[in-house]
């Protein structure tokens, strides 16, 4: 089995990052820097960062967060602020899959199942993600149907999104954006491309998952229910 499919089966982290920490020179496969294609067993004795690999595979654990403010939407950081992950107590290796703005809040999964990670961020999955943002300015039916069919970003065009207006009072407006790319800081410039920037935008829904009456900085575990929707997508 390649090797970054097998750390991310046992919990050790997920593809993306075993790819990166390979890139770095931190994975040993028997004593040898491990290349990216390598494949591997449990025979093979793996050192990451000089620390070797339990190969006991951790029980797989799933925490829905609803992430504050000032929070970083990652493991650790070199500068000392709060992760998602300090948020979570368990004695897991827990990551987060995709991630939010520093000053975004809203719903966030994090878990040590390397597999569910990948399928959930695979552009075939598709799913989509709900946001309540509040902007700036009373926004026109005319914006709203631009960010229904797509804004031409930096990088391109967006795709369809579905969009509710909830409130439009004097000098600012709410309202509902469902989107399913995952492109850096997407909604908020989709906002600002039709001139609305965001005043305060919380993510509410992953596919058929919401916040519920999750407080700012709580967390729960799935239910197996919801593991095995998130499996089927």
């Amino acid at each position: 089995m390649r090797i970054n499919k097998y750390l991310a089966s046992i919990g050790i982290a997920s593809r993306r990052e075993i790819d990166r920490l390979i890139d770095e020179g931190a994975i040993k496969v028997n004593g040898e820097k491990a290349t990216a294609g390598i494949k591997v067993s449990d025979k093979d004795e793996i050192y990451i960062k000089g620390k070797k690999v339990n190969k006991s595979a951790e029980r797989k654990v799933y925490y829905l967060l609803n992430k504050p403010l000032d929070v970083l939407s990652s493991v650790k950081d070199d500068r000392g602020r709060k992760t998602v992950v300090d948020l979570i107590k368990c004695k897991e290796r827990i990551f987060p899959i995709g991630r939010l703005d520093y000053n975004t809040s809203g719903l966030m999964i994090l878990t040590n199942d390397g597999e569910l990670f990948n399928r959930i961020i695979h552009p075939k999955a598709e799913i989509y993600k709900e946001y309540r943002a509040k902007v700036f300015g009373e926004i026109k039916d005319e914006s709203i149907t631009k960010l229904k069919n797509g804004v031409k970003l930096e990088d391109g065009m967006t795709l369809p999104a579905y969009v509710t207006l909830l409130k439009r009072e004097k000098g600012k407006s709410e309202l509902l954006i469902s989107i399913r790319e995952g492109r850096n800081r997407q909604v908020r410039r989709m906002l600002d491309a039709v001139n609305h920037p965001v005043i305060t935008l919380k993510r509410e829904k992953i596919g058929k998952l919401s916040l519920g009456n999750l407080k700012l900085g709580e967390y729960r575990e799935l239910t197996t229910e919801e593991v095995n929707y998130l499996y089927s997508l």
